[in-house]
């Protein structure tokens, strides 16, 4: 599979210490040259600066050479080369969290998931437990209604009592 990721699912990822998931459920994982510098800025932090020093094997930067005329002011420069990249590499799925980053995307054709599909596909293997991996993405800063964790949670019960 070819992976394309924005820098909040890598971010998440790292700071809840589940990067792991990513080659073992997805692949190799594309991330743009925008979000590596993302994800090395000052404001990020140590940890995840640290991870991308230390890059490995699965995950490679790439920039995207197509030229578009793709500007939606909705989206930052690492969502856009993420949506521009996984055009340009035909990519399997786009891993970005940003709702008008997501919605540009499945605008132009691409699959989206979130660090949250990421964790809850975990789950359904039996790698993680949703509701704990959850907790540790809201205490790392990650914004999710109380309302969407209760209906995801219903949703994977669902799905697990029905395998």
């Amino acid at each position: 599979m070819i992976i394309v990721s924005d820098t909040s699912p890598v971010n998440y990822l790292i700071l809840i210490g589940r990067i792991a998931l990513l080659p073992d459920l997805l692949g190799e994982v594309i991330i743009p040259t925008a979000v590596f510098r993302e994800l090395q800025a000052e404001r990020t932090p140590a940890l995840v600066r640290e991870f991308m020093l230390a890059m490995p094997g699965w995950m490679t930067v790439r920039t995207a050479t197509i030229v578009s005329d793709f500007d939606d002011e909705r989206v930052d420069a690492g969502e856009r080369e993420a949506i521009l990249l996984a055009e340009e590499t035909a990519a399997d799925a786009l891993l970005i969290d940003d709702l008008a980053g997501r919605e540009a995307a499945l605008e132009r054709g691409l699959f989206v998931i979130g660090t949250v599909g990421v964790l809850k596909r975990a789950a359904e293997k039996g790698l993680v437990d949703f509701g704990a991996e959850l907790a540790k993405l809201r205490s790392a800063g990650f914004r999710l209604s109380g309302e969407l964790e209760k209906e995801l949670l219903r949703s994977l019960e669902d799905n697990l009592g029905n395998a």
